[in-house]
């Protein structure tokens, strides 16, 4: 049976059937307009050979749109209370499978490997609770999987720091990784009112597109990005007090390198482009 999703009525039918309430812990706002999922599996621009790993299928209204696209999906699905009820909502669906775990704990290569052998391409695609979506995008990005594109939708203030230009105030270490692993584009803002329960602020859809080579060559990746999160720790501080008090670097060391590389002392972290944190970490290391 092919169930409107996108349907409140028919949503909080399902939902009564299994006996599911919403977890505030997990963060669960589920999808139920029905523009928004369509115009994300167009965006993805997946094709016959290409297979989509899901984190959180909700209901099912957003896999069902991928399946339509993809050669194969396969989600990852934290609640045991969804299993039986995505049983029900993707029946029709024989390129679907659902995975049970949580995305953090996984080996996602291996599980790459495993499921999508029969894939020339793998990309990611999710709707994420607004609590994870950093940690779920660093562990993305850190892993270095055998992916071309991730497709999230996040809290919009969440996507304009992803997305920022490094070098600006919105920017932080998060946006530094997503700089160094690939580039990210803001693609369509999504308002509350397209969830229920609806959260208290809107979403917006952004796509990483990732670098096939590695852009920048460093020394040791764990020292470099350790370099960036203490630059980001104290954003108020100046980028030499920042880095003293959380490195413990002597100032004069980080006031003589921002010398070298042509950097007024009193610069903070978010005034830094992409280049600069590189320079400063071959200076620094």
């Amino acid at each position: 049976m092919d169930y409107n999703l996108c349907d409140i009525n028919t949503v909080e039918r399902l939902l009564k059937k299994h006996g599911f309430k919403f977890s505030k812990a997990l963060g669960q706002n589920f999808i139920v307009d029905e523009e928004v999922c369509p115009r994300m599996a167009e965006f993805l621009c997946a094709g016959e050979d290409t297979g989509v790993l899901e984190i959180g299928a909700g209901v099912g209204v957003l896999t069902k749109e991928l399946c339509k696209v993809a050669k194969k999906v396969v989600s990852v699905e934290l609640d045991r209370r969804l299993y039986p009820l995505l049983e029900e909502t993707l029946a029709d669906y024989d390129n679907f499978e659902l995975v049970e775990g949580d995305i953090m704990k996984l080996d996602l290569n291996a599980l790459i490997k495993e499921k999508f052998a029969s894939c020339k391409t793998v990309k990611v695609c999710a709707n994420l609770p607004y609590y994870i979506t950093s940690p779920v995008i660093m562990l993305l990005l850190e892993e270095k999987l055998p992916v071309t594109e991730i497709e999230v939708m996040v809290q919009k203030e969440a996507a304009e720091r992803l997305c920022a230009e490094m070098g600006t105030r919105q920017a932080g270490a998060v946006t530094a990784a997503v700089n160094y692993y690939g580039s990210a584009e803001q693609l369509f803002e999504v308002g509350r009112s397209a969830f229920i329960p609806s959260p208290k602020v809107d979403s917006e859809v952004i796509k990483i597109t990732l670098y096939g080579e590695p852009k920048y060559d460093i020394e040791s990746e764990k020292e470099f990005f350790r370099l960036v999160r203490a630059a980001f720790a104290q954003r108020r501080k100046t980028l030499v007090n920042s880095l003293s008090s959380t490195l413990k670097i002597p100032k004069q060391n980080v006031s003589l390198a921002l010398y070298e590389l042509g950097l007024d002392e009193n610069i903070r972290a978010e005034k830094l482009t992409m280049d600069d944190f590189v320079k400063l970490y071959e200076y620094l290391k």
